[in-house]
């Protein structure tokens, strides 16, 4: 099996709904996130690819058009601003588009990753 990876970045703010009020996740804050997409293939393309990076720049314009310097709650929905709910949102995104995708990974601070792998 073949795995290619691709980093995309964006910094956003969201909240986080029922938690407790001392909670500071709770409180409106932002992140710079950093999203990794995850391709993988039995075979390669006629390339030699498992898929052409430059077909990516569209989860790039994505990211850069609907997600960057925004606020989350806004544009996702209260119930999709978890690092959680976004891997899945991403993977989501990307696998309608390209089916080799098998996974996301989003970081919103240096130490924590979330992934979604079906």
């Amino acid at each position: 099996m073949y795995t290619i990876t691709k980093e995309f970045h964006f910094s956003a703010s969201h909240q986080l709904h029922g938690l407790p009020e001392d909670h500071q996740c709770a409180r409106l804050h932002g992140h710079n996130y950093v999203v990794v997409i995850e391709l993988r293939a039995a075979e390669l393309n006629g390339h030699g690819f498992v898929r052409d990076y430059l077909d990516l720049a569209e989860f790039k314009r994505y990211v850069d058009e609907t997600l960057d310097h925004r606020h989350l709650n806004d544009v996702l929905g209260d119930d999709c601003v978890t690092a959680e709910r976004l891997a899945k949102h991403f993977h989501d995104w990307c696998h309608a588009r390209w089916p080799e995708v098998a996974a996301a990974k989003v970081s919103e601070t240096p130490k924590t990753w979330a992934e979604y792998r079906p």
